[in-house]
């Protein structure tokens, strides 16, 4: 061994360039509303039919809802903010997170399966998340928010693309 050593190309790593579709933000909404409304509507409901504990359960379905407000007005705005991702010839790139950011990478040597799903929500908002699973203990990146048409695309575009790449998807 001389002690070169091999010059690889380098690899910057940047953040992803696509937005995610605008109608995510009242799918996100949505499921905001619903997961607050759970708890608000019966302590609402058993507020209004039980006298004597109507102050114990009023008062924190006051809370729950107003604070369910401001996460259903801001949170969504946030995320819009922050989820991206990118599909290159190389990578699928994904950056998410609320208060900690998470950027996923997944070489396309490293792709096992591309699937495509649309729950009854996401149908509703005319979306759907495309996961794409690795070898990787860490878990499948997804790529939610996307048009459903743009989605059923991406994953037929990441089917070609990974059976033309050499790689064990190990």
């Amino acid at each position: 061994m001389s002690g070169q050593v091999s010059e690889r190309p380098q690899v910057r790593l940047r953040p992803p360039r696509n937005e995610l579709n605008d109608r995510v933000r009242n799918w996100w909404r949505v499921q905001l509303l619903i997961l607050f409304a759970v708890p608000v509507l019966p302590l609402l409901v058993l507020g209004l039919f039980i006298a004597p504990a109507r102050a114990w359960l009023l008062g924190p379905a006051a809370v729950l809802a107003v604070l369910g407000l401001l996460v259903v007005a801001l949170m969504p705005v946030w995320w819009f903010r922050v989820h991206r991702w990118e599909v290159t010839d190389t990578a699928v790139y994904t950056r998410t997170g609320y208060f900690f950011q998470e950027w996923r990478v997944a070489p396309m040597s490293r792709i096992q399966t591309v699937d495509t799903k649309r729950g009854p929500l996401e149908q509703a908002f005319k979306l759907a998340t495309v996961t794409v699973t690795t070898a990787s203990s860490r878990g499948a990146v997804k790529i939610e928010g996307l048009d459903h048409e743009l989605a059923a695309a991406l994953a037929e575009q990441l089917t070609e693309t990974t059976q033309a790449t050499p790689g064990d998807a190990t």
